[in-house]
């Protein structure tokens, strides 16, 4: 582990995964975590030792596994309600155990890759089929 001292793992905005700035105060998401943008004030977030080796140069609890072998995402991205793993895993897999859509979300199963098993109410009556039953256009 690259900082076996320190713990690191913190709660970010909107209850997500997140990486402790060395300030002791600033909690950063996960997915910003060795993006090429320094979110911590020394930049500890885009250290070589952090980021030369992804996702195994970095802390198990920013990290999650896809379903497909190699594949992986921020830990922020799990529960997100889009399909960052490709086949779902990361939203509606046993091992992501999301909890069901929240308020601003509509339960049905999309016709776009990019929703798993949610839509956006924002996406209600507007005209357009984004669910197989057409639930989003007629119900929701």
């Amino acid at each position: 582990l690259p900082f076996p001292s320190v713990n690191r793992f913190c709660t970010a905005p909107n209850n997500r995964t997140g990486f402790l700035c060395d300030d002791r105060e600033t909690c950063i998401p996960a997915s910003w975590v060795c993006d090429r943008v320094s979110n911590c004030r020394n930049g500890e977030d885009e250290q070589e030792k952090l980021c030369d080796d992804l996702p195994h140069s970095l802390p198990g609890y920013l990290v999650f596994l896809c379903s497909i072998p190699t594949s992986w995402v921020y830990a922020d991205q799990r529960c997100d309600g889009m399909n960052d793993c490709g086949d779902c895993s990361d939203e509606t897999g046993s091992l992501a155990s999301c909890p069901p859509c929240g308020w601003e979300w509509w339960s049905c199963i999309p016709m776009h890759y990019e929703y798993c098993s949610c839509i956006p109410r924002r996406l209600c009556q507007d005209g357009i089929q984004h669910c197989l039953s057409w639930s989003d256009e007629y119900i929701c």
